[in-house]
């Protein structure tokens, strides 16, 4: 793909979160503990699902993918947010832009698909419980996941196709900590509403019907769990209580800012903090906290790991 196009703007002027140095400084330390944080316990999720029989499992697979993309989605925009935080002059280049664009649309794409995937996990384990490991089989877990990574990398270039070949000619200054898509084609040199347009089809309406057939699925998967009054009934109830928060944390922001690209809502930078620092933090708090299996098997490789440092500093 060629970055080169008509534009004399080489380079944008991210405005961040805020102009005051001591803001800042605050912001600089708290989002630096908070990537680390979501880092860390992503990273913690993904080791614990791979290392432990015991959650070798199809949804903790997914749920492993899912961290994995957290990690990622947490990471495009992130670090470079936190470096300027301590810098006066706030750049990024057209290029660097264009790449922090393809890589939102290409784990958010991801992201949605997978999301679905455990919503149809759950609904096949709860629904169809004796047909579950024959639906949910190796094969179809890898094909879900590779699917969530096709799906996320045409997303990503059906919105750059146009993008990149905007002329940008005259402003340059983007008010995010981030380029995003809805933001950037603001500053381009001819009327971007047919592409305004074709933004809201493929990234507004189609977030917003997956999260109402996602809410649907999970209904019919609380009225069929209603029906039974077992531990493992009240154990699906809390799996899928927790994957629908995930869900809703997700979703929410994405539908608020994509679904209204034209106007420019003062939460909008609230928001888009939201879904690319906090959901991806607090995706590995809500499972962990609401799911036995997980916290259990996180103790049980730190106690590993605890021994094993023990067992190598013996002389």
């Amino acid at each position: 793909m060629a970055w080169s196009n008509q534009s004399v703007v080489t380079e944008f002027i991210l405005q961040g979160l805020s102009s005051s140095w001591e803001l800042q400084i605050f912001y600089f330390l708290f989002f630096s503990v908070v990537y680390i944080a979501t880092v860390l316990g992503n990273l913690l999720i993904v080791c614990t699902v791979v290392s432990e029989p015991r959650l070798h499992s199809p949804m903790y697979f997914l749920l492993g993918n899912l961290s994995f993309i957290d990690m990622s989605l947490a990471s495009f925009a992130t670090p470079k947010m936190i470096a300027d935080f301590l810098s006066e002059y706030k750049a990024i280049s057209f290029e660097g832009c264009i790449t922090q664009i393809f890589f939102l649309h290409l784990l958010g794409g991801a992201e949605i698909v997978l999301l679905i995937s455990m919503s149809f996990d759950r609904y096949v384990a709860i629904c169809k419980p004796l047909r579950y490991l024959t639906i949910m089989s190796r094969r179809m877990c890898i094909g879900l996941v590779t699917l969530s990574w096709i799906v996320g990398v045409f997303h990503a270039l059906s919105q750059l196709a146009f993008t990149v070949n905007l002329p940008f000619c005259g402003p340059n200054e983007v008010d995010s900590f981030f380029c995003d898509l809805p933001l950037v084609i603001k500053l381009a040199c001819v009327d971007t509403y047919i592409l305004g347009v074709f933004m809201i089809s493929t990234s507004g309406l189609i977030a917003l019907v997956c999260f109402i057939l996602l809410v649907i699925s999970y209904t019919v998967i609380l009225v069929t769990v209603r029906q039974r009054s077992s531990g493992g009934s009240s154990k699906a109830l809390s799996t899928c209580s927790a994957h629908f928060t995930v869900v809703t944390l997700f979703f929410g922001p994405c539908i608020f800012i994509y679904v209204w690209p034209f106007t420019n809502f003062p939460i909008d930078k609230v928001l888009s903090v939201f879904y690319t620092i906090f959901t991806p933090l607090l995706n590995p708090v809500i499972y962990t906290l609401r799911n036995k299996d997980v916290k259990d098997s996180m103790k049980k490789l730190g106690g590993r790991v605890l021994k094993s440092s023990k067992t190598g500093h013996k002389p």
